[in-house]
């Protein structure tokens, strides 16, 4: 119940926001400079990797959270039918969303008499620099900072609640005798979110944005995701096969999936997948917080630890259980 308050508040400030940013001074050069396409950056590859990477940490790909949260359906519900409204809304939601965010940015630039470009960052400084700016030069400036800000504040937490889910799923799955018992599952919740809360505050201190860097490029990087989702989809496609997938989800809804799925799960998808992956490591530099802060060679250790802990638990554990499965390894 309490989800259905914080995921609707803000598509409810995303509209306010948005019907406020369109009537602004400048919002219309916002706009345009929003919608313009610039063609010469699809010739780099850059730009290809960072819109893959945006769309597993868009739709929640390769981290659980959907295989969770979908565990929890009746085994007839139109798994085609919500995976199709999800690609919808999601994306609709982007594309709503940056009509709030640059008529705003082109209400800022004007006030300032500088390119949109100049104004336009990404990353943290978009939400909590640039566009707080642009709000603080808008009238009745403390009501819009503060819609704004619970806007992010409910994001977050919705963020959280499928995260933590996930997590909690999962862990009641591998080891369901010791937490399948009463109150068993509200401590391990209590845990996982005290453990959160301790490590996040370390982010908060003098030098919390360094760490931030190096978690962000390293840790929750779309490499480690795209990794991961090599071996996701090649288990399903190779291993559990395709036809015997596409058989499950025919019993589970009443028909057969259209047959292009099959294709990107056999060769499109893990092909992609992993051409952006190389791509990634080709095009590695080490981080510079601000293109100019060079991290000593243990910061950079720490961060690679933290992307290879979650990265070889997949191959790891594959091995593990090969080599504990009784039976030749065709079988």
């Amino acid at each position: 119940q309490v989800v259905y308050f914080t995921a609707t508040f803000p598509y409810v400030m995303l509209i306010i926001l948005l019907i406020r940013g369109v009537m602004l001074p400048g919002a219309t050069e916002g706009i345009i400079f929003y919608l313009k396409p610039d063609i010469s950056r699809l010739a780099d590859p850059q730009v290809w990797m960072d819109a893959g990477t945006q769309i597993l940490f868009s739709y929640a790909i390769c981290q659980g959270c959907l295989t969770a949260l979908g565990s929890y359906n009746k085994y007839t519900n139109n798994c085609y039918r919500d995976c199709i409204m999800l690609c919808f809304l999601n994306s609709a939601t982007s594309f709503v969303a940056g009509f709030a965010i640059f008529s705003v940015l082109g209400f800022m630039a004007r006030e300032q008499g500088v390119p949109i470009a100049e104004v336009a960052e990404s990353g943290p400084g978009l939400a909590f620099i640039a566009y707080p700016t642009a709000v603080t030069m808008m009238p009745v400036s403390q009501l819009w900072s503060c819609l704004f800000f619970l806007m992010l504040v409910f994001l977050g937490l919705d963020s959280q609640f499928v995260c933590v889910e996930s997590m909690v799923t999962a862990i009641i799955d591998m080891f369901p005798r010791v937490f399948r018992k009463k109150g068993r599952r509200e401590l391990l919740i209590l845990a996982i979110a005290v453990k959160c809360y301790l490590l996040g505050l370390l982010l908060v201190t003098e030098g919390g944005m360094y760490i931030f860097q190096l978690f962000d490029y390293y840790a929750a990087s779309g490499t480690c995701l795209l990794f991961l989702s090599i071996f996701e989809v090649i288990s399903v496609g190779w291993v559990y096969g395709a036809n015997r997938f596409y058989d499950n989800i025919e019993d589970m809804i009443g028909f057969r999936p259209w047959p292009l799925i099959k294709i990107c799960w056999l060769a499109f998808t893990p092909g992609l997948c992993l051409a952006v992956f190389l791509f990634s490591l080709i095009k590695y530099t080490p981080l510079k917080y601000n293109n100019s802060y060079v991290y000593p060679p243990w910061g950079y250790m720490v961060g690679w630890m933290m992307a290879l802990s979650s990265m070889l638990c997949v191959p790891l554990h594959a091995i593990f259980m090969l080599l504990k499965t009784k039976g030749p390894l065709k079988q």
